[in-house]
């Protein structure tokens, strides 16, 4: 691509960040949301999908220390799917509590905020917001696995969007968000099965919810569950937003910004 080109590709998608692009058909979004529901539900390729949910994952630890005046360290991924974020700051009260909670609910609230931009028709917004967010991860990432994996998905998210057709980046894109709405509950369960596996081998638990236990003096099991009930409930609405634009049938107090208003 010679620079008279890069500019005008760069000046057009300038001018797609403030407007909004047209919906991809309703066979596009259903497609999407079977091609993620293999993704998270067929074993030997969650686990490298996961890989996506561990990134958001951390992501979350690491924006609620920076939010509530910790100060962030380093975020490193494992080839397992595993991760961490290191932060300092006192090592109980409100702010390390948020910081602790926040790791579970990441992936689905992220994909229901992107659910929200793809349901107002903001395809292009959608993916730079995500270029963005890898690349404030990526600044705080200390080993090479982890600096890998994210350059290398914000790197594909960047060529669809750049290089991509309009109907691949709306695929793309819709894909992204049922993936981290479908990918809500997964890590969850895996989480409690964790949890469980520890107690029968009577080892000490050190999981998000055994630390929150610690810290409120709340059961464990509670937390799983407001987990998963974060979960499920980024599920519905963000599926409601992305399947009005499939059916275009209204729901109720879900997708209101698509309705008609009663009587046109």
């Amino acid at each position: 691509m010679d620079t008279a080109k890069f500019v005008e590709r760069g000046a057009s998608i300038a001018d797609r960040l403030t407007t909004t692009q047209e919906p991809p058909p309703w066979w596009l979004v259903v497609a999407t949301a079977l091609v993620a529901l293999v993704l998270v539900g067929y074993g030997p390729v969650w686990r490298l999908t996961r890989n996506v949910v561990t990134i958001a994952h951390e992501g979350g630890h690491a924006l609620f220390a920076l939010l509530t005046g910790r100060r962030l360290n380093s975020i490193t991924l494992h080839s397992d799917t595993s991760g961490l974020t290191v932060s300092s700051g006192k090592p109980y009260g409100l702010g390390m509590i948020l910081t602790a909670m926040a790791g579970y609910p990441a992936p689905p609230l992220l994909g229901l905020g992107f659910a929200a931009l793809l349901g107002a028709d903001r395809i292009t917004l959608m993916l730079w917001t995500a270029i963005a967010l890898l690349a404030a991860v990526l600044i705080k990432v200390r080993n090479i696995y982890g600096l890998i994996t994210v350059f290398g998905l914000g790197a594909l998210v960047f060529a669809v969007s750049w290089f991509g057709t309009d109907t691949l980046q709306a695929g793309f894109a819709y894909l992204g968000a049922w993936f981290l709405l479908l990918a809500g509950a997964r890590p969850v369960i895996e989480l409690q099965r964790g949890r469980a596996r520890q107690v029968r081998n009577s080892a000490g638990a050190d999981s998000d919810a055994d630390q929150l236990a610690r810290l409120t003096h709340l059961p464990g099991l509670l937390w799983v569950l407001v987990f998963g009930a974060i979960a499920v409930a980024a599920l519905v609405a963000g599926g409601a937003l992305l399947l009005t634009e499939a059916t275009g049938v209204c729901i109720t107090n879900v997708s209101t910004a698509n309705c008609p208003t009663p009587g046109t």
